[in-house]
This record gives C-alpha cells, sequence and structure tokens, in this order.
C-alpha cells in the first residue's frame, strides 16, 4: 500500500473520473474530497490559477492537476500494479489515440446526455453537483443556487463542445454506433489492447463512467443496449480483474495484452469510427490554431497568448460532422494530447513507424501522425502554454 493521496473533484466531473479508476486499479491510497473542501479552496486554487479538477495532493504537500499529468506521475514513481502504457510503440501509440478520444472526442453524446434530459436527470444532477460543490450546511436556496449557476455554464458548455440541440438525433445516432462497435470488440477481450487496462481505457472511461454510465438517462440506455460496455464500467472501476466472461487467458493480474502487437479487426472498426467522428474537428481546430498563432509572431514561449493565463480556449472552429456544420471551443489542451500519439510514434525505430503508419493509413487516420500545430503545447505550473516554433 502507497502513503495515502488526496484527490479533489466530484462525482459527476469526467475528467475525475480517470483518475479515480487509475487509482483504484492500481492500489493507490487515497481520500476523494470534493472542491468544496476549505482546503481545495484556501490551499490548491492559488497554486492552481483556476479552478480546475482533478488535482491530487501528497501527503508532502505536492500538487499535480490533469488527468494525464496524474497518471504519469504515478507512472514515473512506479507506482502502479500494472502500467497503463503498452510496451511496444504500435499498442502504446494506439492507446494515446483513445485516450484523446476519450477525454475530448466524446464530450458531444456526453453533453448531450447529461444536460438535454432534464426530465431523467435533474434531480440526480442537483445532488451529484451539490455533494462535490457545496459547502456542508448550505441550506436548501444556497444549494439551488450554486447547481444553477453551475449547470448553466455547463449548458453553454454542451452547445461549445458540439451538442447544440439541433444536433440531437446525430448525436444519438453516432453514440449508439461507439456502443455497438465497443461492445462487438468487448466480446472477445476485457480492455482495449487485451488483457489489462492501458491509457485508451482510462480515456474512456471519464465519459463512460463519469456521464454515461451514472446519470439517469445514459446509464438506462448502456444498460439496455451495450450490457458488455456497462460491465466494462464495471471492471474499471473494480481493483481486482473481474473477467468471468472471458477466456482462461484474462483470468487474473498478469493477464497480457495481445500477443505479437495484434490490433484485431473490432478495434480497428473503432479506430474508423474514430476516424469518422473525430478527425475532421481536430484537423479543424489545428488549422485554426495555426492561423491563430502565426498571426501573433511575436507571442512569447511560455505563455498562452491570452490575456487571462488561465483562458482554455483560443476561440472557434467550424467543420463539417454527420452532414451538419458544427462549431466547437479550440482548446490548446487537445492539442497536448495529439503530441502524445505523435511523440510515441516518433520514438518508434523504422520498422515500428512503418507498422504504425500501415494500421494508422488502414483506419484512416494516418493523418493523425502529422497533424500539428506550429508551436508544441506545454503544461507549466499547472496551465497550458504554447512552446518555441517548431
Amino acid at each position: 500500500m502507497t502513503e495515502p493521496y488526496v484527490m479533489y473533484g466530484i462525482p459527476a466531473s469526467l475528467y475525475t473520473a480517470k483518475v479515480r479508476c487509475y487509482m483504484r486499479k492500481q492500489g493507490i491510497g487515497f481520500t476523494e474530497c470534493g472542491v468544496n473542501h476549505p482546503h481545495y479552496q484556501k490551499a490548491i486554487v492559488p497554486q492552481l490559477g483556476r479552478f480546475i479538477m482533478p488535482v491530487v495532493e501528497s501527503t508532502a504537500g505536492e500538487v499535480i492537476q490533469d488527468g494525464t499529468d496524474i497518471i504519469d506521475y504515478f507512472e514515473q514513481q512506479g507506482l502502479y500494479r500494472q502500467s497503463a502504457y503498452p510496451d511496444t510503440p504500435l499498442q502504446r501509440t494506439v492507446a494515446h489515440l483513445f485516450e484523446l478520444f476519450g477525454g475530448e472526442g466524446l464530450l458531444r453524446p456526453a453533453m448531450h446526455y447529461r444536460w438535454h434530459f432534464d426530465e431523467e436527470n435533474l434531480t440526480f444532477l442537483k445532488d451529484e453537483f451539490c455533494a462535490g460543490l457545496v459547502p456542508p450546511g448550505t441550506d436548501e436556496n444556497g444549494r439551488t443556487q450554486i447547481f444553477e449557476f453551475a449547470s448553466g455554464r455547463m449548458r453553454k458548455a454542451a452547445v461549445g463542445f458540439g451538442a447544440p440541440v439541433e444536433a440531437r438525433a446525430l448525436i444519438e445516432q453516432s453514440y449508439a454506433e461507439f456502443l455497438a462497435l465497443f461492445s462487438e470488440h468487448l466480446a472477445a477481450a476485457p480492455y482495449l489492447l487485451g488483457g489489462r487496462p492501458t491509457l485508451g481505457d482510462y480515456g474512456l472511461t471519464g465519459p463512460l463512467y463519469g456521464h454515461m454510465a451514472r446519470d439517469p438517462k445514459p446509464a438506462a440506455l448502456m444498460r439496455e443496449t451495450a450490457p458488455r460496455v456497462a460491465r466494462w464500467v464495471e471492471r474499471m472501476h473494480a481493483p481486482e480483474q473481474v473477467a468471468v466472461e472471458y477466456a482462461e487467458e484474462y483470468v487474473g493480474e498478469n493477464a497480457p495484452l495481445f500477443a505479437d502487437d495484434a490490433i484485431p479487426d473490432t478495434l480497428k472498426a473503432l479506430m474508423r469510427y474514430v476516424a469518422e467522428e473525430y478527425l475532421p474537428e481536430l484537423e479543424a481546430h489545428v488549422a485554426f490554431a495555426n492561423q491563430w498563432l502565426r498571426e501573433r509572431p511575436d507571442l512569447k514561449d511560455g505563455t498562452n497568448g491570452c490575456e487571462n493565463p488561465a483562458t482554455r480556449m483560443i476561440g472557434k472552429a467550424e467543420f463539417q460532422w454527420r452532414g451538419i456544420s458544427l462549431s466547437t471551443w479550440v482548446m490548446p489542451y487537445r492539442f497536448y494530447l495529439l503530441q502524445r500519439i505523435q511523440d510515441s510514434y516518433d520514438a518508434a525505430t523504422h520498422a515500428e513507424q512503418e507498422a504504425i503508419t500501415a494500421l494508422f493509413a488502414e483506419t484512416g487516420l494516418e493523418a493523425m501522425l502529422s497533424l500539428r500545430t506550429d508551436r508544441r503545447v506545454e503544461r507549466h505550473k499547472h496551465l497550458e502554454v504554447w512552446g518555441p516554433l517548431r
């Protein structure tokens, strides 16, 4: 057992779900506190420079913010039962792909199914948000005011992430396709890449647990139409390996990933879905960011180029999605995750790069290996900033 940590978040948070899942799966001791905790408000927020979650604090007072950075923090210290990183460059690159898609590419259905079904969801959401946001002892009027403020901001965010009400039917069609594809993949293996969870599984856990398996409307939909996905969500949050329906090779904590760098057809089908569902948006965002950067030739390294250092968005980009035009927020953090795919590729040998290129070309994702902003996005003092020109 490791020394205990404190994790700050709220029960309904997508990004908190990713970290909670990882720490449980790895046997890392922690206490979970809401962002209503006085210590978070007084000591953590000033260090972060903004109100954001999740945050992990060590007993020594070390503060780590961001789900990806938190996982890397524990990985670098060897505080895991099973590393989230596959051993081979090809499988590692695929894991990074789903880390990006889970945290960013599934925001459309996650926000739609949370905020467009008040009759089914609202009572649950008020209690869930208040559990982590509202100071204990606050009266009902105060709870209502805080929830209405928070939920009002998130309803606007739903549109910013590409989930306007008019896109409802297409979002539901898209999510049904994802559930069917993921269910088919889970018929033969308990996780994306075989016998243990990797970064891709932890990325997907954010929306699939934080929103889709807990909010009443999408939770019922998942259980009714994709029970394998519902069991995967439960499996991801169990500290032990739960693989009752799988072959003997997947039973036990040391179950292997797919042998010989195999990527089964069911996973390739999911990758094609990512190409169709998310690549056009990402291409539009990179193009917008590069034009934005070229208009700011004097932008200083280590800054975000905005008046407020805590700003997360630099504008909105328009793209075509399933026959309609959508406009979504351009967030440099997404490029930070995209770079991890490319860094994994760049670190591979020539022969390994050829295999990765062949797989990404076969699944319509080859562009993602070279889709780069003119400046790298770096994380400095818990904020996203621009690095030097490439």
